[in-house]
This record gives structure tokens, sequence and C-alpha cells, in this order.
């Protein structure tokens, strides 16, 4: 059985940016290169789509200390 790995939301937004600006410079990169860099594009995408179906919560909040914070103590 395979695990998932908690993917930060940057992964996504990168994939989509990326996946949007080679479908945009087809032209100037070629034919090859953009469906090269589509494909990892696209495949970036579905990874983080995996992630945030499968992905167990609780690593992902450790991960992200901005939303959990470490508690002090009380003195």
């Amino acid at each position: 059985m395979w695990t998932v790995a908690p993917l930060k939301s940057s992964f996504m937004l990168a994939s989509i940016l990326g996946f949007v600006i080679t479908m945009i410079y087809t032209d100037q990169i070629g034919n090859d290169w953009a469906f090269a860099l589509g494909f990892v594009f696209a495949l970036m995408f579905v990874a983080s789509m995996i992630s945030m179906r499968n992905a167990p919560i609780e690593e992902q909040l450790e991960l992200e200390k901005s939303v959990n914070p470490p508690k002090k103590k009380k003195k």
C-alpha cells in the first residue's frame, strides 16, 4: 500500500501557473517542449489533487506552524 505525502499549496499554484504559461508561449518554445512541460505541470496538478484528497491532515498541520502555533508553558 502506498502513502500520500502532504504537499504545500504553493506546489499547486506552481503547477497551474506553469501550465498556463506553457500554453500561452507554445508558439515561442515549440510544440515538443510545450507538450513536455504541459505534461509535467499536469502531473504536478494531479499529484496535488491526490494529496489534498488522501493526505493525513495531522501531518499537514504539523508542517504548517502558523496554523497550529506551539503553546507556551505557564510558570
